[in-house]
């Protein structure tokens, strides 16, 4: 997973896949849309006028939770 962030458009990208994918864009608002690729699997999340829809004027702290790290541990080490 890798989540980036634009300042200049304040938006927010939050990439589920790796690699490029052909995805169809499925819009929830004017500003999140949902990329969907192959096999209806959620590629990534965009939100527009993050620093509006997230509700704060940082971008807020990311926790994981209950992630297995053995995955990846596991490339890391490859």
């Amino acid at each position: 997973m890798k989540i980036s962030y634009d300042s200049e458009t304040d938006a927010l990208y939050i990439r589920l896949v790796e690699g490029e994918r052909q995805c169809r864009t499925v819009r929830l608002s004017e500003e999140v849309a949902l990329n969907i690729g192959p096999d209806e699997r959620l590629v990534g999340i965009e939100i527009l006028d993050a620093r509006e829809v997230l509700g704060s004027v940082d971008i807020p702290r990311v926790v994981l939770e209950n992630v297995l790290l053995e995955q990846a541990d596991a490339r890391v080490s490859n």
